[in-house]
Parts: structure tokens; C-alpha cells; sequence
């Protein structure tokens, strides 16, 4: 009889079955751990849910890998993923890794902030910004180069991981004040397969690193992000790295070409073969740039170019560069696709620079959406009070709250702090907030006349509006991208109609155009959606 007949001869087969798994599954995993390390590859591990880890971009073509020092956070379970023996395919779908190069003092932007990475834009550290685009991209499973004030900057990315739970493991570079390319050479031990290099001070849109990690490319190749766009006012002409292309190859690069056709945008899908082009070019000719390196693949038609013009990027280098920095960010808050024409021209314009404001201080946006609330509230009790004057003060309440309802939104964005959770409270006490303001023109109008109908006219402006709100999900799926959108109507004309009818003492006329006004919409709503599918 065998030891493990033995072991569980007389245990029931119900009770057997548990240990027999545990037993196999070990076994599968020691043997496949023994694998790895014979073949050199690495196995993704399966974990729990990160932010960006179960996104559709997350099937990139990024290689796995063996990490000699054990990275802040890594998960324990390395079940369940296929080993890859050969040469790195061009789509695979394996954990997604980030060089992030932090290491320089930034002098320029000295101004700004002691340590150029923990700068804040707008309430967050430029480095956080940089690795919530790569998470947003994809990416979970950063290795950050750092120099200057090297503890500061560690400290900072240990509790940033923790905050976010991801892997961030800090390299260090103590020759930070000689060329970039030596602060890529540093990660070369941590990074066998491929990898999205991306710049501490670059800001970008997380589309650009989704563009390169779907590219197609051949083994050895890395893949450059080339900003086409030669009047883009992002773009400091004394200080970018100009490029020349041909097709989707690069054929030059530098700071000084006059023969360009483009922008580099600091964003890189690179292989190990930029460690090799790096020794060489500082064996050769004692050049440690990054740029030198990419230039020596170029020579040998290994660098692709992805054109990303259109898509938001800025090498925020000096401080003329990060108040343009600023105003990109902001001025990208105004193209909420939901706008009504009255936010779109009037309130975002106002709560944008509000908002501006309120990122100095430590504002959450469920506190800002509380105290809009509480104006809509207030505003809804100066109504029922019966006088012009508080009317009216209601009516400029009411505006204030409509203009404060765009602030919570800016700043969950602007300080990547948006949650489900936070717009579906916004939602619910919109709604209630609607009721009231609505409810108390309705007792305004009703106590000067004590007419019947002005109590149905108000039930049936509160009940469309109801309905708008209802169906605005589905009719704005249904209509995006059309000319519907522009004219959309919303809780932003419904506030602004309100405040009108307080300036000029018109309660019931307002109740009765919100009641025809809402109610013709979401009758219309019903038919645009049943037209179209």
C-alpha cells in the first residue's frame, strides 16, 4: 500500500477530497515555480482586484518576468497563468510593467517645489499623476528610478502603493545628476521582458500608453509616442527633443534637428534591447542619453513611432510649462460630454475656477456635493417663507448651489479621487434636492393664491423632472455624438429656470413651463430611444 493510501485509507472519501486538492495544487505550483526559474520567465500573479488590473487594456503585450528583489506588496499566489517559452509575442496577456525615471533635481522648477516628483499640480504630486495615467493605461506594476532627495521620494511612492495597492518598487540612482539613460540602465536586473518607460515630469493621456502597448511590433523593437502636431501650444520649442519619421520608423532624433516632422512625447514601449543600445553608446562614445540610445535603434530600423497628436502631453519643466500644465488640465474639465448648454457656457466656466480654489485645501468631493445639497435645502425654505425678498435670495441660492453641483466632479477628477459611490450619492440628493426647490415655489405660488391647479402644475413640474433625470442615462447612450446633445436638457436648465422665475416673481409660471417643458422631453425621450433601437 502506498504512503498516501495509508495516510487516507480510513478517512471518508467526503473528507479526503479537500487535502487530496491542496496536495495536487501544491505539487502543480512547486513544479511550475521550478519552470520559471530553469526558462527565466515570470508568471503573473492572479491576486485580488487592482485599479486598472481588470481593465480591457490590461491584455498588453507586455512581457512577464523574474524580479530578484522582492517588490513592495507582492501577492503570494502565482497559480493559474501560462509560461511563456519562447520570444516575447506581440500580444499576450501578462502583467503590465512601468520605468518610471524620477531620479533628476528639476532645478528649473525649482520655484514650484523643493522635489520635482512630489511637486503638486493642482493638488497632486506630479509623479502620483504620472503613475494613475499608467494604472488608467493598464499598467500595475511600477519600478520608479530616483535620486534627488531619494528618501523623500521613497517614502512618498510606500505609502503611495499602499493608498493605491500596487506594486511600486523604487530604484536607486546614485549618479542621478549624469544623463537620463543612466537612470534607465538602473532597472535592467528588475526588467527582462517589455515595458512602458514613461518620464516623472511628462504628463500625459492614458490613451497614448494604450496606443503603444497595442501596437504590433517585431522582437528587439521599441515603439516611441510621436506628437505630429507642430503648432501644439503645449509644446516648448527651445526645450523638446525633435524627431524625424518615415512612415512609422524614426530616423532622427535630438533637441537640435532642423529636418523634423514631429514631437518626442517621452513615452516609450521598450524591450531589454535599450539596455544593450545603452551599454553601447556608453562604451562607444561615452554618451549616456536615453535619446543616443534610440538613435543607434534607428540606425538599425528598431524604433517604431505611434502618432499621438491630439492626445493631451507636456513635459512640465519649468514654470512657464506647469501653469500651461495647469490650464491643459482644467480646460479639459469642460468637455463633459452630459453638459447642458447652461453648464457647458455658463456654470463650468464659474465652478472650474471655484474648484481651482478648492484643491488647496483637503476638500473631499462628497463634501462639496453635501454643501451643495444643503444650499439647494436652504434655497427650498426661503421659497416657502412667502416674501419677494427671500424669493429671490432663494433664487440666487438656487444658481449658486447649480454652479457648486459642477465642483464635485472637477475636483474627484482633477485629484483622482471619483468613485461610483460618489456619483450615485450626487444623484440621489440631486434628486431630492430637485423635490424640495420645487415643493417650496410650489408653497410659494399656492399661499398668495389658493388655487388647486397650482398644486397639480407643481406636482407635474416635480414629476418630469423626475422622469428627465430617469432617462437621461439611456437617452444620452443613445444620442451621444449627435446634434441632440448639444440642445440636451437638464438639471442645469431646470435650476437656471427656477432662478429666473424667483428674479422676476413668476412662481407659477415658472412651475407650469418646467411642467410642459420636462414632461414634452422625457415624451420625446421615450420615442427618439424607441426609434433607435
Amino acid at each position: 500500500m502506498t504512503t498516501l493510501q495509508q495516510e487516507y485509507e480510513c478517512v471518508p472519501i467526503i473528507e479526503m477530497w479537500p487535502s487530496l486538492l491542496h496536495m495536487i495544487h501544491s505539487t502543480i505550483f512547486n513544479n511550475r515555480r521550478e519552470l520559471e526559474v530553469a526558462t527565466g520567465t515570470g508568471l503573473a500573479p492572479t491576486g485580488g482586484f487592482k485599479p486598472g488590473r481588470d481593465s480591457t487594456v490590461f491584455q498588453a503585450i507586455l512581457a512577464p518576468e523574474i524580479v530578484t528583489d522582492t517588490p513592495k506588496q507582492m501577492p503570494a499566489d502565482y497559480a493559474g497563468r501560462e509560461v511563456s517559452l519562447g520570444a516575447s509575442p506581440t500580444t499576450e496577456s501578462v502583467r503590465a510593467k512601468c520605468l518610471i525615471i524620477a531620479a533628476g533635481a528639476g532645478s528649473r522648477l525649482r520655484q514650484n517645489g523643493s522635489c520635482k516628483p512630489l511637486t503638486p499640480i493642482l493638488g497632486v504630486p506630479l509623479i502620483e499623476r504620472v503613475i494613475r495615467s499608467g494604472l488608467e493605461a493598464g499598467v500595475d506594476d511600477f519600478y520608479v528610478v530616483t535620486g534627488y532627495q531619494g528618501r523623500r521620494v521613497h517614502d512618498f511612492l510606500n505609502r503611495l502603493a499602499d493608498r493605491l495597492g500596487v506594486s511600486i518598487t523604487p530604484i536607486v540612482n546614485e549618479d542621478w545628476e549624469k544623463e537620463n539613460g543612466l537612470s534607465v540602465l538602473k532597472a535592467r536586473k528588475y526588467l527582462r521582458g517589455s515595458f512602458l518607460l514613461l518620464m516623472a515630469d511628462h504628463l500625459f493621456d492614458p490613451t497614448i500608453a494604450r496606443e503603444l502597448m497595442r501596437a504590433p511590433r517585431t522582437d528587439g523593437e521599441i515603439i516611441l509616442g510621436v506628437d505630429g502636431n507642430m503648432g501644439n501650444s503645449l509644446i516648448d520649442m527651445e526645450d523638446v527633443t525633435r524627431v524625424k519619421t518615415e512612415g512609422d520608423k524614426l530616423r532622427a532624433i535630438g533637441k537640435g534637428l532642423t529636418d523634423f516632422n514631429g514631437f518626442d512625447t517621452g513615452i516609450f514601449l521598450c524591450t531589454p534591447s535599450i539596455f544593450d543600445a545603452l551599454e553601447y553608446c556608453a562604451k562607444e562614445y561615452g554618451d549616456t542619453s536615453l535619446s543616443a540610445a534610440v538613435r543607434v535603434l534607428a540606425r538599425e530600423d528598431r524604433v517604431k513611432t505611434v502618432d499621438v497628436s491630439g492626445y493631451f502631453v507636456i513635459d512640465v519643466d519649468d514654470p512657464s510649462a506647469f501653469k500651461r500644465a495647469e490650464n491643459a488640465l482644467l480646460a479639459n474639465l469642460r468637455d463633459k460630454p452630459s453638459d447642458g448648454p447652461v453648464s457647458r457656457h455658463f456654470n463650468r466656466p464659474l465652478s472650474v475656477g471655484i474648484s481651482r480654489l478648492l484643491l488647496k485645501y483637503p476638500v473631499t468631493p462628497n463634501q462639496i456635493t453635501l454643501f451643495s445639497f444643503l444650499c439647494s435645502m436652504l434655497a427650498a425654505g426661503l421659497f416657502s417663507v412667502g416674501s419677494y425678498a427671500t424669493l429671490l435670495l432663494g433664487g440666487l441660492l438656487t444658481q449658486f448651489a447649480s454652479v457648486i453641483d459642477g465642483c464635485d466632479g472637477e475636483v474627484a477628477r482633477l485629484k483622482f479621487q471619483s468613485s461610483d459611490y460618489g456619483g450615485w450619492l450626487d444623484a440621489v440628493l440631486d434628486r431630492y434636492a430637485d423635490a424640495a426647490l420645487l415643493f417650496g415655489l410650489t408653497w410659494h405660488a399656492y399661499a398668495n393664491d389658493m388655487d388647486s391647479l397650482i398644486l397639480l402644475t407643481g406636482f407635474l413640474a416635480i414629476t418630469g423632472s423626475f422622469m428627465v433625470s430617469y432617462t437621461a442615462d439611456k437617452y444620452d447612450n443613445r444620442m451621444r455624438g449627435r446634434w441632440g446633445k448639444k440642445l440636451r436638457v437638464g438639471r442645469d436648465l431646470r435650476l437656471l429656470l427656477i432662478f429666473l422665475g424667483a428674479l422676476f416673481n413668476q412662481p407659477y409660471l415658472t412651475l407650469l413651463v418646467l411642467a410642459i417643458v420636462m414632461n414634452f422631453e422625457t415624451i420625446r425621450r421615450v420615442i427618439v430611444c424607441r426609434d433607435r433601437g
